[in-house]
C-alpha cells in the first residue's frame, strides 16, 4: 500500500510511518521541511514539502497514493490561545484540509481513502454525560473548528473517495502526548487529582490511536466518525490515584487545589480545554471489529511507565 502521512513529523504522525514502514508500506511523508522530515523519520520515506495553508500539496503527495492520513494542523497544545493562535489552529486545519481535497481533485490516480484527524473537542464539555459518535458537537470555539474541519474532509466523498473521521482523546505514549506531563508531578511527590477529581478524562494509549488510524485506512466498511479513545474512560481523581500506584509515588488527597484557577492565567481559553470532563466512548470504533490493546487504564500506564 501506498500511503501520504501529513503532519508525519508530529507525535502521532511520527508513529504512524513508523507502523506503515514496519509492516511493509510505501510512505510519503509531507511537511513545512524535508530536511526536519529527513532528521525524524530517516531515509525510509519520500519526503515532500508542504505548507497546508499555502495551497494545495504537490501532485507527487496525492496522485497515485492509494489513502491519506490527514494529522497536519497547529499544535493545540503549546503557547497560549491568543486571538493569533486561535487563528492558526483554524487555519491550519480548515483551510489545510480544503487545499488537501483541492489537490485530491486534480490527482489523475485519487486516493481511495481519506482518514481525516479531528479531535474529541467536537463534543466539548458534557459533565458525566456518556457521549458516542452520534452526538451532538459543541457550540465553542474548538467544536465548531472540528465542525468545519470535518467539513472540509468529507467533501473528498464527491470525488470517490471513503472518508473516516478520527476524534481522537488524550493521547498517552512514553516520550510525547499527554503522558509525559500527567507523570511529571507525581514522579516530583507533587501529583493530585485536579480539583475535586470528577471531570471525564477520555484517553487513548499510543498504539491503540495508531492500530485504529491504520485500521479505519484498511477496513472499507469504515466511513463516518470514529472515537479514537478507550472503551473505559476515567474520572480524574481514578486516573490520577491509578497513575501514582503505577509510578510508586502518592497522590495529595487535597480537593479543590488551585490548579484549575491558574491554568486560565496561563494558557488562556485552552485552560477550558484542558479541564473540560468528557466521557467518551468509542461506540462506532468497537463495532467496527477494532480490538483495543489497552482498554484499562492501570496496563496502559504499567506500558509507558
Amino acid at each position: 500500500m501506498k500511503v501520504t502521512v501529513t503532519g508525519a513529523t508530529g507525535f502521532i504522525g511520527g508513529h504512524v510511518v513508523r507502523a506503515l514502514l514496519e509492516r511493509g508500506d510505501e510512505v510519503i511523508a509531507t511537511g513545512r521541511s524535508a530536511a526536519r522530515i529527513a532528521k525524524v523519520l530517516g531515509a525510509g520515506v519520500q519526503a515532500v514539502e508542504w505548507d497546508a495553508v499555502q495551497g494545495p500539496p504537490p501532485a507527487e503527495a496525492v496522485d497515485g497514493v492509494d489513502g491519506i492520513v490527514n494529522l497536519a494542523g497547529e499544535n493545540v497544545a503549546k503557547g497560549r490561545w491568543s486571538r493569533k493562535k486561535k487563528n492558526r489552529i483554524r487555519d491550519s486545519r480548515i483551510i489545510g484540509t480544503r487545499h488537501l481535497v483541492q489537490g485530491i481533485a486534480a490527482a489523475e490516480h485519487k486516493p481511495k481513502v481519506l482518514v481525516q484527524g479531528s479531535a474529541i473537542g467536537f463534543y466539548g464539555d458534557r459533565q458525566h454525560q456518556a457521549i458516542h459518535e452520534t452526538s451532538p458537537p459543541a457550540n465553542d470555539f474548538l467544536g465548531q473548528v472540528c465542525v468545519d474541519w470535518e467539513a472540509e474532509a468529507a467533501k473528498a466523498r464527491a470525488l470517490d473517495v471513503r472518508v473516516a473521521m478520527a476524534r481522537t482523546g488524550i493521547v498517552l505514549g512514553k516520550e510525547d502526548g499527554a503522558y509525559p506531563r500527567l507523570s511529571r508531578p507525581f514522579r516530583m511527590f507533587l501529583g493530585a487529582p485536579i480539583g475535586a477529581g470528577r471531570r471525564w478524562m477520555s484517553w487513548i494509549h499510543i498504539d491503540d490511536e495508531v492500530g485504529i488510524l491504520l485500521h479505519l485506512l484498511d477496513t472499507d466498511a469504515c466511513d463516518g466518525a470514529y472515537n479514537l479513545t478507550a472503551p473505559n474512560p476515567s474520572p480524574n481523581a481514578e486516573f490520577s490515584y491509578t497513575l501514582a500506584s503505577v509510578l510508586k509515588r502518592p497522590c495529595i488527597a487535597i480537593a479543590g487545589l488551585p490548579l484549575p484557577f491558574v491554568l486560565p492565567l496561563a494558557l488562556g481559553e485552552f485552560a477550558k480545554v484542558l479541564l473540560a470532563s468528557q466521557r467518551i466512548l468509542p461506540q462506532r470504533t468497537v463495532a467496527s471489529g477494532y480490538e483495543f490493546k489497552y482498554p484499562e487504564l492501570r496496563p496502559a500506564l504499567e506500558n509507558l511507565r
